[in-house]
């Protein structure tokens, strides 16, 4: 039932119950405070930033049942994860459009890329080597201009 709605619009609490019982789960309160951080939230937000928003609901709930609930509402196809440079995992709305991420190493800034860009790539890895890529889950690392500029004279351009 919920996978009718990705892309198209965010489900409501009555769609994710819906979707939860058939799988045999209940929507609890802290599932629904849940559900409606995510729902409110444009971009991407992290378990901890989802439990200090639910706790001033409901203090009681832990960052564990945060991430339990972040694990099915992912398997349901709602949000989907991304991890940018070592950090923690950072989820997003699966109806909010596809993007990739690159972050610079040196100074820490992180750009939205346009999967268009690297699509490409994605095809030629499952042309030629039967590989089918996932970069949903990951950020592309590199060295802004900026910082590649201020390399010392002499510097790799690997270093």
């Amino acid at each position: 039932m919920l996978a009718s709605c990705v892309n198209e619009a965010v489900p409501n609490a009555e769609d994710l119950r819906a979707a939860l019982k058939e799988r045999g789960w209940r929507m609890t309160p802290q599932r629904r405070l849940i559900l409606e951080a995510i729902t409110r939230s444009r971009g991407h937000i992290s378990a901890e930033q989802v439990h200090r928003e639910v706790v001033r609901e409901y203090p009681e709930v832990n960052l564990t049942t945060v991430y339990r609930t972040l694990e099915v509402l992912e398997g349901l196809g709602y949000i989907r994860h991304t991890h940018v440079h070592g950090e923690a995992a950072q989820y997003q709305r699966t109806d909010e459009p596809a993007h990739q991420h690159v972050v610079c190493t040196v100074c820490g800034i992180d750009q939205e890329l346009d999967v268009s860009v690297i699509e490409p790539l994605v095809d030629e890895l499952r042309q030629r080597y039967g590989f089918h890529a996932d970069l949903n889950h990951t950020a592309i690392l590199g060295v802004c201009d900026a910082c590649f500029g201020r390399r010392a004279p002499g510097q790799a351009d690997d270093d």
